[in-house]
């Protein structure tokens, strides 16, 4: 027997590199050096989900965030995700904190190449018997109609990075409980290997095609109607598009802010359909990082350049990319009216696009307090 415990993950390495290397869409060079940091954090998250995987005691793994990032991932979110197996009972409690949301989803399957997981269940914490203690408890079992290749996905969703604060939450499996861990062993551990091999191409895999299906059969530098988000939650309503940007261009993004969703922003991203640097560049916001004029619409300008108003979303110097509106928590159905008006128009004549401008304007100082306070909100939540 081969003393070469990690040979298949050293080659899935060189293979995801390959793909890297050569991606389905042209790059620039920092479009490269991203894709190369993208890389990083796809080997981070498959040895975090290869290492952490225990179907008899379960761990919620936090393996998409600002150092790993895969699927658009949502700036606002902390992501939790735990395998489940075929049979068992578990139970996921902790203290509710008070961010926008917190949400439920048991999955079956995987976001792989050829498509998205089903959906076995999906709610948020309305649906949960929270106590005056913030404490809640969550029990289910065989009646999902989960199997080995089944997870439960946790989403706790911030709108201000700053005031909120986060809760806390663990899993566990009932029906094994008290059950010791059995020792690593050398299959095991291959075994592992193995399986981090196949994840960090798959995950590099998926998420070229994802976009395809989605974001861009749509016209350049549009935005859908809103909808019930593809292989999301039932409470959560999104809407997607794609732009291309000359420097003096601009895109003015209008939607009206939604009275009735508990959770409403905006984020832009990258060719590897990935979120762009939103901890030290202001690429995304809230609701509650916004400034809404008084006709109750918010208005989003993107461009590659600074044009010195509130609700800019910075490019990063990508002159194109990929674009996603979300609302969650939603008491009724959203409508079109509830959606974006999408304009292209020339960065100098952006001042006819915004009625509202001179309350619009932040100056620099203005702008760099912002950047500081996304700093401070993403050292808060930021979980290892």
């Amino acid at each position: 027997m081969t003393d070469d415990w990690t040979l298949p993950f050293r080659e899935a390495l060189a293979e995801a590199e390959a793909l890297i290397a050569d991606p389905p869409f042209e790059v620039t060079e920092q479009e490269r050096a991203e894709g190369y940091d993208y890389l990083s954090g796809c080997i981070r998250s498959a040895v975090q989900a290869a290492f952490s995987y225990d179907l008899q005691h379960p761990v919620l793994m936090n393996g998409t965030h600002q150092y790993a990032r895969q699927g658009l991932d949502n700036p606002d979110a902390i992501y939790f995700n735990a395998y489940l197996d075929e049979g068992g009972t578990y139970e996921i409690s902790g203290t509710r904190g008070t961010t926008a949301d917190l949400s439920f989803q048991v999955v079956d399957g995987n976001y792989t190449p050829e498509g998205s997981p089903t959906t076995l269940a999906a709610f948020d914490d309305r649906e949960l018997d929270v106590a005056e203690d913030g404490s809640f408890s969550w029990t289910f079992g065989p009646e999902l109609g989960a199997t080995k290749g089944s997870s439960v996905i946790i989403r706790e969703v911030y709108s201000d990075w700053v005031g909120e604060r986060r809760g806390t939450i663990r899993i566990q499996r009932l029906d094994t409980a008290g059950v010791p861990r059995p020792p690593v062993t050398r299959e095991s551990v291959t075994k592992r290997y193995a399986v981090a091999a196949k994840a960090v191409t798959t995950r590099i895999r998926t998420w070229f095609e994802f976009p395809k299906w989605f974001t861009y059969r749509e016209p350049v530098n549009t935005l859908t109607v809103p909808r019930t988000t593809p292989g999301g939650l039932a409470s959560q309503y999104s809407s997607l598009g794609h732009y291309d940007l000359r420097d003096d261009q601009a895109l003015v993004v209008t939607v009206p802010v939604c009275a009735h969703a508990g959770y409403q922003a905006i984020q832009i991203g990258s060719k590897w359909y990935v979120s762009t640097d939103y901890e030290h560049h202001q690429t995304s916001l809230t609701a509650a990082q916004s400034q809404a004029d008084p006709d109750g619409k918010f208005r989003y300008v993107i461009s590659t350049r600074n044009p010195g108003v509130a609700n800019w979303l910075d490019t990063t110097d990508h002159a194109t990319g990929v674009i996603m509106l979300r609302w969650q928590r939603v008491e009724q159905p959203l409508t079109e009216a509830d959606g974006p008006v999408v304009e292209l128009v020339e960065l100098d004549d952006l001042a006819d696009h915004l009625p509202f401008l001179p309350d619009n304007r932040v100056t620099p100082e203005q702008y760099a307090a912002r950047i500081a306070d996304r700093q401070v909100g993403v050292a808060r939540r930021m979980i290892s």
